[in-house]
């Protein structure tokens, strides 16, 4: 990939791409939260399944707003698969991969582009990811994934005042915001833009993780391939966790196979294969506990809620 510089970037026009899977309400909030958008080309929307009145609704939209393309009939291809295939379709410049629970702020696009005028290619932005609450979330500034920042992520060595000096967590979002866009080595596919040449030149997203950890890995060979990442610090989308209907069973065995792909593919060269093995063992283990950690959850939700209903069922006095 070469770099240049692209002078006239408000001239062109932005794509955005939002892949969604039974994602609920927040999905039509999203999609009126683009559409506002003043440098808007097209919203390309990824049906992976949704419910046939949600379905009915996203196509009424698109006939009454012709920036609004759906594509559906595909079946749940996952995101990555979902993300490269609305890439194939857009005719814009520029290129947004957002969730369809994010939510992002009036006047965005054009400041994200405002943003990247002085940036060489090839070029990718994310943001501040924010609960409704204002409260930054881990993913979109990140220190690259290795072994060693995983380590220090998941047994919380940052903690120690020695480890801290030399090595900083894999999620900085606990990190004070920088008060001016700056380069990152990792941002979330929740919410990242680019120029459109500059993703399909790499091959866009590894379709072989399903879900989760593929935007990790699509920074990684993207900066391998010579781009920089780039945070706007002062541009806070709103993300709406967990609104997709699925089981976060489900979710955790994405993570850990996904997980387990990431350091196969890109780190195998670089350490001995007793390490990776024992390495990999610990993904599997945190997948258990995990599991063990959402059932009783789960068990204890259920016995509260049975308590809930005799209580009504059988009150107390008359």
């Amino acid at each position: 990939m070469h770099r240049n510089t692209d002078s006239n970037l408000l001239a062109s026009s932005v794509s955005v791409v939002m892949v969604t899977y039974n994602t609920g309400a927040v999905l039509f909030e999203a999609i009126d939260c683009v559409l506002s958008q003043d440098l808007l080309n097209e919203l390309v929307i990824i049906d992976n399944g949704n419910p046939h009145s949600v379905l009915s609704e996203l196509k009424l939209r698109s006939e009454e707003d012709k920036r609004v393309k759906i594509y559906s009939g595909h079946g749940n291809i996952g995101f990555a698969a979902g993300c490269n295939l609305g890439a194939e379709m857009i005719s814009g410049s520029y290129l947004m991969l957002l969730n369809p629970d994010c939510l992002i702020p009036e006047g965005a696009l054009r400041k994200f582009l405002e943003e990247a005028k002085s940036f060489p290619r090839p070029w990718m932005m994310g943001c501040r990811l924010i609960g409704r609450d204002g409260t930054e979330q881990s993913g979109a500034r990140r220190e690259a994934l290795t072994p060693w920042t995983a380590i220090v992520e998941v047994l919380c060595l940052h903690r120690i005042v020695f480890i801290q000096q030399k090595y900083r967590r894999f999620n900085l979002n606990s990190m004070p915001n920088p008060t001016q866009t700056t380069k990152i080595p990792v941002t979330s596919g929740a919410c990242m833009i680019m120029p459109v040449d500059d993703y399909r030149a790499i091959g866009g997203m590894d379709e072989q993780y399903f879900m989760h950890v593929e935007d990790i890995d699509f920074c990684h060979r993207f900066r391998k391939a010579g781009g920089e990442i780039y945070y706007a610090s002062d541009i806070s989308v709103i993300h709406i966790l967990s609104s997709s209907d699925t089981s976060p069973f489900f979710i955790e065995w994405q993570k850990t196979i996904g997980f387990i792909r990431y350091f196969r593919k890109n780190y195998s060269d670089d350490y001995p294969k007793l390490f990776l093995f024992l390495f990999n063992l610990g993904i599997i283990i945190r997948f258990c506990l995990k599991i063990v950690k959402h059932s009783i959850f789960f068990i204890l939700r259920v016995l509260k809620n049975k308590l809930f209903h005799s209580r009504r069922s059988f009150p107390f006095g008359k």
